[in-house]
């Protein structure tokens, strides 16, 4: 319906000069929509979207991995909800006369939409953008507001975006079974067993990593994960179909589907495609989690019917099977043998007074990874903060920004690589001294070792089966909320095997998930503080879940096995806040790390290791 919003307002949002935005405000007074969602996700929900897909960045400037942007058609500022760890970074990226920056853990959507706007407005949104359980989220929060939800496809972003870049063909390989640990038989097994129980004609894998693992296959249609971006359709008769953009895939890897009795369609048939995908009547489940919206609108059209349930594939991924945590294993030697290479020319350098800068850490950083066993590529962007860069959480250095460690200051180095057959991601804050020495200010050791005392914490938990991240996220605040401190991100995210270095569904927050930790789940360990225009401070490792016993009622009993292999810089630490466990904790830590790495090394990185891997 054409609001009254609209009626009284009808100024564009933008100046001409602005075309993108300007164009975009014509587009919705077309559709006569009032406001106009666009996320940082993909059709596969994904937090690295291909280019073709980065529509929040090509209006708002914004290139962080979890945005929502919220255009007006008509006068007025468009508004950027973003979490903690952004909202420094969006500031500094997007037009502030142009936006808004709304902290999302502070301020809902709903909760602005309901402050900020008239009743009986209409809101635009692409269906495949957007989750069903999201959508639903929104829709019920505002009820009381009269909202027009309109999904819109073609996306309207798209419409306007004249020098879009083209859908993604990159290379599809496979994933060797000495990597895998159980063939694309065995997995589909596990999810036919799901679909029976749910009575289901049809499942739906629509997150691409879970494709890539099921068929134990990695593209490289994305930076820093290889995936290749696909849907999965599995029959209860065992027919599978693969959905893709156009591409070509090569010899073996047609030969391997054809053997797997795996047929492959075209990712445009779901999006926009006028033949039936499944008979009427069908019952197809999806994880409304995780799927768009657009199933739901596209089975209410075709008359199947969706049976509601969690995607029968994301536990048997998280939970990693002996020989994904031999090649996660194998992986974190590799790299932390290259961070400790990295760290001794770190500094080496510091030394002889030749302070390095943020993208000389990044090349130097790049190049002893790349001289590791099994590399192929970072994760994700190298976040390397100097003094007050490494409190902007996602921090990224560029030419106009490269700035050098300064004696006296931190330095945030957060950072991982792709192996064969792992993922890793840490981070590690060092101090800079002077060429001649010198020690950390009071307050940075202070919050420095409480945030290491945070990682001990949950490094060493010891909790019985059944309980969550959410329920563990507490051990690793208490000792900045002691001091009226806290961070304002997540203590610890899932790691996939050769795929995400971000996935689900277990996690250790605040928000966190209910999803119970079980054996085999790898997790970021993260606790952190940082103080804006100063320094930042993190400290990661990346943990495995074990079992470490009984409960006295016989129930199993779980810990962390620590999986990263690096020095924790022990310069910035007060030994005095350190209890006998804690500091027992980090020098058997620094062992490991010694005997891993001691014959790897040359004389003088040996020497170093040995210093900074020494009991306190």
């Amino acid at each position: 319906m054409y609001s009254d919003f609209m009626q009284h307002t009808t100024q564009p949002a933008v100046c001409k000069e602005d075309k993108a935005l300007f164009l975009l405000a014509e587009a919705m007074q077309t559709e006569k929509i009032d406001f106009w969602l666009q996320g940082i996700a993909d059709e596969f929900q994904g937090e690295y979207p291909p280019d073709c897909a980065k529509r929040l960045t090509f209006l708002s400037g914004f290139t962080g991995s979890a945005g929502l942007g919220v255009f007006r058609a008509t006068k007025g500022k468009h508004t950027l909800f973003v979490d903690g760890r952004y909202t420094l970074q969006a500031a500094q990226e997007t037009d502030r006369d142009e936006f808004d920056i709304v902290n999302s853990g502070d301020v809902s959507l709903a909760e602005w939409l309901e402050k900020e706007v008239a009743k009986a407005v209409a809101i635009g949104f692409d269906p495949w953008l957007v989750s069903e359980q999201q959508i639903g989220a929104w829709k019920k929060a505002t009820a009381a507001l009269q909202v027009t939800w309109r999904a819109v496809r073609p996306n309207l972003v798209d419409s306007i975006w004249g020098s879009r870049p083209e859908t993604p063909e990159g290379e599809v390989v496979l994933h060797a079974i000495a990597f895998a640990g159980a063939t694309y038989q065995d997995k589909r097994a596990q999810l036919l067993t799901a679909m029976t129980k749910s009575r289901a004609d049809t499942l739906v894998i629509t997150q691409a990593d879970a494709v890539n693992w099921l068929l134990n296959i990695r593209g490289d249609d994305i930076p820093y994960n290889p995936l290749l971006l696909s849907y999965f359709v599995l029959t209860k008769a065992g027919e599978g179909t693969l959905y893709t953009y156009e591409r070509s895939f090569s010899a073996e890897v047609k030969k391997y589907l054809k053997d797997q009795k795996v047929a492959w369609g075209s990712i445009a048939d779901i999006f926009g495609g006028s033949e039936r995908l499944f008979a009427k009547d069908s019952r197809v489940m999806l994880d409304p989690s995780l799927a768009a919206h657009g199933w739901w609108i596209r089975a209410e059209k075709e008359g199947w019917k969706i049976i509601s349930a969690d995607d029968p594939s994301q536990l048997p991924k998280a939970c990693k099977n002996p020989a994904e945590l031999e090649g996660m294993r194998s992986a974190h030697v590799s790299d932390g043998l290259a961070l400790s290479k990295f760290f001794h020319w770190f500094e080496s350098r510091v030394r002889d007074g030749q302070l390095p800068d943020e993208l000389d850490v990044n090349t130097e950083l790049l190049a002893f990874r790349e001289a590791g066993e099994g590399y192929k590529g970072p994760s994700f962007p190298t976040i390397a903060g100097s003094g007050p860069h490494g409190a902007i959480v996602h921090y990224r250095a560029s030419k106009q920004s490269n700035r050098r460690a300064q004696a006296g200051e931190l330095f945030l180095l957060d950072s991982g690589g792709q192996y064969e057959g792992g993922t890793t991601d840490v981070t590690r804050t060092l101090f800079v001294p002077a060429p001649k020495g010198g020690m950390p200010s009071a307050d940075i050791k202070d919050h420095y070792t409480r945030v290491l005392k945070g990682h001990i914490a949950l490094a060493m938990a010891v909790f019985p089966e059944g309980t969550s991240g959410v329920q563990l996220d507490a051990l690793a605040r208490q000792y900045l909320w002691q001091a009226g401190l806290d961070y304002d991100h997540g203590t610890g995210h899932g790691v996939g095997a050769h795929l995400c270095v971000h996935e689900g569904p277990q996690r250790i927050s605040k928000r966190g998930s209910a999803v119970a930790l079980k054996e085999g789940m790898i997790l970021s360990n993260e606790p952190g503080f940082y103080l804006e225009g100063k320094y930042g401070i993190r400290i990661e490792n990346l943990v495995v879940v074990v079992k470490v016993g009984e409960t006295a009622q016989g129930k199993p009993q779980y810990g962390f096995e620590t999986l990263t292999l690096a020095p924790i810089d022990t310069r910035p630490v007060d030994i005095r806040m350190l209890t006998s466990d804690e500091r027992n904790w980090l020098n058997d830590y620094h062992q490991r790390v010694y005997k891993a790495h001691v014959n790897q090394l040359d004389d003088a990185e040996r020497q170093w290791l040995a210093e900074a891997t020494r009991a306190i």
